[in-house]
């Protein structure tokens, strides 16, 4: 059963992180959850590999600073609000549903105001 659980979690941190890659580019997908729960799954499933996503050049610092203080970066927090921003302008250009908008802005809403609530790092 060990072995099963720690597969299990290998596979959630594998997918987590591939969406987190996957979400630096694209606006639509937000990078810094999935890379914090790639972190705690291959803290259950891959020494390794955890070892490597908490010592990765990019990654590494903003696994730290959640980990610590429970804190996003400036940089992090202006990058998340910018991409909320535009995903709900190119929603607005193309003409999404009124239902869909309202869905979207409350989502996007309460996003914004917990990356805004969490506090900077030292």
């Amino acid at each position: 059963m060990k072995v099963l659980s720690r597969v299990a979690w290998l596979i959630v941190g594998i997918t987590a992180l591939g969406l987190g890659v996957i979400g630096i580019p694209l606006p639509l997908l937000p990078t810094t959850p999935f890379i914090l729960l790639a972190a705690f799954a291959f803290a259950r499933s891959s020494t390794r590999l955890h070892d490597w996503l908490v010592q990765h050049r990019t990654f590494g610092p903003l696994i730290a600073n959640w980990q610590a203080y429970g804190a996003i970066s400036r940089r992090a927090k202006w990058v998340s609000l910018t991409s909320m921003v535009a995903v709900f302008g190119i929603s607005l250009a193309l003409k999404v549903p009124t239902h869909a908008l309202v869905i979207q802005a409350f989502v996007l809403s309460a996003s914004a105001v917990f990356v805004m609530s969490r506090p900077l790092p030292p």
